[in-house]
């Protein structure tokens, strides 16, 4: 008698959180943070309540780790394989600056993570437990970089020493995040290009 080859749980239970993460990402933009339910995730995904408990304890930590896993993909295509998350360090501040805020407009205007960003960004905003939860396990991480870019070109002679990198990096940010989340104009790699050009050189008279 031959024996059948033993299941591959691994595998398995890997197919059954990318279904987990395209039912949580797809049941959001659908219908909305609120009327998004454990069951309904489920449902969608074809599996049971208990294997999402087994992984999850709450649809905040679902939809948190499915937005998480949906914008490593889109860093990666930005990047063309290689690391999302290397920030570049050149030598040239202006150059990397606008080639790491070009890659995020790419990514912002990408319509597979635009339009859950902006479901849970706005959800962010008035359930504080998944803001908070948004800023420290998604943004932070991101800030971060920037904030270890700033600090090379500090110790290159490129940024003034007495320049806090954690708030010199919002003039960045910030403004493309208004932006986007509150439509108050395109965005663009022309306009994150100026952003950079404008926060490095001031706009006062010389």
């Amino acid at each position: 008698m031959v024996k059948k080859p033993a299941p591959d749980t691994a595998r398995r239970s890997e197919k059954s959180r990318r279904a987990i993460y395209d039912a949580a990402i797809a049941l959001v933009v659908e219908a909305g943070y609120p009327r998004t339910t454990i069951e309904g995730i489920a449902a969608r995904a074809g599996v049971g309540k208990q294997t999402i408990y087994r992984w999850w304890s709450s649809k905040a930590e679902v939809l948190m780790d499915a937005f998480l896993d949906l914008s490593e993909q889109a860093g990666r295509e930005a990047a063309a394989g290689g690391d999302p998350y290397v920030f570049p360090d050149t030598g040239d501040l202006a150059a990397d600056l606008k080639a790491v805020l070009r890659a995020t407009v790419d990514e912002l205007k990408n319509p597979r993570f635009e339009a859950p960003s902006r479901a849970l960004a706005a959800e962010g905003v008035v359930n504080e437990q998944l803001g908070r939860a948004f800023m420290t396990r998604l943004l932070e991480p991101s800030l971060q970089l920037y904030v270890e870019r700033l600090r090379s070109a500090q110790d290159a002679g490129q940024v003034r020493r007495d320049v806090d990198p954690r708030i010199a990096l919002e003039l960045f940010v910030s403004p493309l995040a208004q932006r986007w989340l509150q439509y108050t104009g395109p965005i663009s790699y022309e306009y994150t290009d100026t952003l950079v050009d404008y926060a490095l050189n001031g706009i006062a008279p010389r």
